[in-house]
């Protein structure tokens, strides 16, 4: 499936409906003098659609189509000509007689898509010429598809029906303590589904890039290249290391990609271990007791989402691409030092921040430091950083307390 040339993929959302079946023929006519109007050089695409919740693109189309009706569940046959990568409307369905649709040939599926990291995946794949599915469950609509990755039905129709090229596995139990206090869950999720999705993959040919964490590490011994032998202190560590060979037993072609801490442009602060801790910086009137223990490398999401598909981008071309990478930021920061941080991009105190120097003794336990050495993915010409005191610039002006700052820090 990696490398087809030519794919018409097209789905409609007010209808509501979606591609379930295709059918090519050679046209007779070419495009040119004496073609008939409307004809196209290419293939004649014949495909059934059915009511759907949301289009695969994620997008509504303009066209205000009635509802389908038809046999077999209420199937309506539409007909398209497609030349050269876009399709010429010709259903009878649509009052505008003819519009070109230009639509990537390259599929990825992103699951978890309406998380952190998996909003910066799928913008990622879309901006770059890619035809991006998404896909999530409590918060999915109306923007992506909505599946259950517990279901085994629902994540082969949509594999089967989308096709994807690539896909990229974001969805996760990624709080180390609720797993340690809903361990089958967890494992369900991050273990369960990640074996189920592997096969799929592998049954379309998809590139599977399954996304892990630097905690399968025990942290005593950085930097930690992809060879050496994990040692989780967690749970939660212990369920990505889990999920990493149930993918790589059921997908030999598939791609395990760890990372540490993230941060980003979040939707509530709540969303990263990184961004939460803008509140306590904003209120100075209340002292705050940082970790000033535990090492981290603070990433942001639309570095890995760039390290994905420049991944999935290469194996395309290469298909020995595959197997275990790491990626990471380079600058070593505690919370208290990320926290300092955050201040000073922001020009507000810190006098109020108080570093703790003792291991945690609450919670799940976590690795001292479990720094990724990612030379392999350098090697092949693969990464991007960002700066933190940029990037966290970028993702917590909206949750600025004090509006007034906001000229002194971006005027």
């Amino acid at each position: 499936m990696v490398g087809r040339e030519k794919e018409l993929s097209i789905h409609f959302v007010p209808g509501s409906c979606r591609l379930v079946e295709v059918r090519e023929s050679a046209l007779a006519s070419p495009v040119g003098a004496g073609s008939p109007r409307g004809q196209a050089s290419g293939a004649r695409v014949a495909f059934r659609a059915y009511p759907a919740r949301v289009g695969a693109s994620g997008q509504a189309c303009s066209h205000r189509h009635p509802p389908c009706t038809g046999s077999e569940g209420g199937a309506t046959e539409f007909v398209y000509l497609v030349a050269h990568g876009s399709s010429v409307f010709s259903s009878s369905h649509c009052g505008r007689k003819q519009e070109e649709v230009n639509i990537p040939n390259r599929r990825v599926l992103v699951t978890g898509a309406t998380g952190l990291l998996g909003r910066a995946v799928h913008k990622e794949f879309q901006q770059n010429n890619w035809h991006a599915v998404g896909c999530g469950f409590r918060r999915a609509r109306p923007k992506f598809e909505q599946v259950n990755l517990l279901d085994s039905n629902a994540v082969h129709h949509i594999i089967h029906d989308f096709q994807p090229h690539v896909i990229v596995h974001c969805a996760a139990e990624r709080r180390p303590d609720v797993v340690e206090n809903q361990p089958d869950a967890a494992s369900q999720l991050n273990v369960d589904a990640s074996g189920n999705l592997a096969k799929e993959a592998a049954a379309v040919g998809a590139f599977l890039i399954y996304i892990s964490s630097d905690y399968v590490f025990d942290g005593t011994n950085p930097p930690y290249r992809e060879e050496d032998i994990p040692a989780p202190l967690n749970l939660y560590g212990k369920t990505k290391l889990d999920g990493e060979k149930a993918v790589l037993e059921n997908n030999l072609g598939a791609a395990v990609l760890r990372i540490p801490i993230l941060y980003g442009e979040v939707e509530k602060l709540e969303e990263s271990a990184v961004t939460v801790m803008f509140d306590k910086v904003q209120f100075s009137n209340k002292s705050a007791n940082m970790d000033h223990w535990q090492q981290r490398f603070p990433t942001h999401v639309k570095d890995v989402a760039t390290v994905c598909r420049q991944l999935a981008e290469k194996r395309m071309l290469d298909p020995s691409i595959k197997g275990t990478f790491h990626w990471s930021g380079n600058e070593q920061m505690t919370k208290y030092e990320m926290a300092c941080a955050i201040a000073d991009a922001f020009n507000l105190p810190s006098s109020h921040l108080r570093p703790i120097t003792d291991s945690p003794v609450l919670g799940a336990q976590r690795p001292r430091n479990a720094q990724l050495d990612c030379s392999k993915l350098e090697t092949l010409g693969i990464g991007q950083r960002t700066p933190f005191r940029i990037g966290i610039k970028e993702s917590l002006w909206p949750f600025l307390i004090d509006k007034r700052w906001r000229q002194t820090v971006f005027h």
